[in-house]
């Protein structure tokens, strides 16, 4: 067991490396891959605004006024939620406002009733509460010198929250073929989560996953490579973007750790 426990403990050394060149810039990265499936959303809204009015239209016959409606909200409130958490102006309620967008779409086209679409969702509401944890996290370094009665709850239960919903993104990832090399994807990309989902050697784990979800997203959603015309670019669009955010949510546990409600923390008091 010596020889594994020193490749682990090599391979933290290097991820603390990483994390500490990278800790300037490393908060700003997160939140840009996480807001990029609300920005592609957002700006797909404004140059299809008549294709996305006439589709909500014809979907719920709700009439030309109120599939208006629905593309300024989701036009407006993702483009503004995403200008705010990039330039971290109450960020609370610009998650608020993304939140409620994902649950809109959810129930306006129907992702309700579609698991894999469902599961994604999810995911993508797990990465904002951990945005929602880094600005608690800010906010709380902007009174380094007061005396604190404890450690920070609802921060705590926002990363471990986010921990969790962000494990259903690499379910929708599985796939469940006889080949050597799917296998072991599957299988490493499993490991990882499930570490990460527990916070064991968790900021090792989620750089891992970063890795191995970066690589898949690039080699299955590789929609610049298909022409305009097919409805297939709009689709791996739509999936690249999701896992873009999910990314984001996993380099923010990069950045902030795997808060108290953790074994990592846990390990520290044994």
């Amino acid at each position: 067991m010596q020889i594994p426990n020193e490749y682990v403990s090599t391979a933290e050394d290097v991820a603390d490396q990483v994390i500490r060149k990278g800790k300037n810039v490393l908060p700003t990265v997160a939140r840009l891959c996480l807001i990029s499936t609300f920005l592609e959303d957002g700006l797909r809204m404004w140059f299809q605004w008549s294709e996305q009015r006439d589709y909500m239209d014809m979907s719920w016959g709700c009439g030309k006024f109120l599939a208006t409606i629905f593309v300024i909200i989701n036009l407006v409130g993702q483009l503004g939620g995403c200008v705010m958490v990039l330039g971290r102006l109450k960020v609370d309620i610009a998650c608020g406002v993304l939140f409620f967008i994902v649950v809109l779409q959810t129930f306006a086209y129907s992702i309700l009733w579609d698991m894999q679409f469902l599961l994604r969702n999810l995911a993508l509401i797990g990465a904002l509460l951990l945005v929602l944890a880094e600005a608690r996290a800010e906010g709380r370094s902007l009174f380094a010198g007061v005396p604190s009665l404890g450690e920070n709850k609802p921060k705590t239960y926002l990363q471990l929250a986010g921990r969790i919903l962000l494990a259903f993104m690499f379910i929708t990832l599985l796939r469940f073929e006889v080949s050597f090399l799917q296998i072991v994807q599957d299988l490493l990309g499993s490991i990882l989560m499930v570490l990460v989902t527990v916070g064991y050697r968790t900021k090792l784990s989620a750089l891992m996953l970063v890795l191995v979800l970066t690589v898949l997203n690039l080699y299955h959603n590789a929609w610049w490579l298909v022409p305009s015309y097919k409805p297939l670019r709009d689709f791996l669009k739509y999936d690249f973007f999701q896992t873009l955010s999910v990314i984001g949510g996993l380099l923010m546990i990069v950045y902030l750790g795997p808060g108290g409600v953790s074994m990592d923390e846990h390990k520290k008091k044994w």
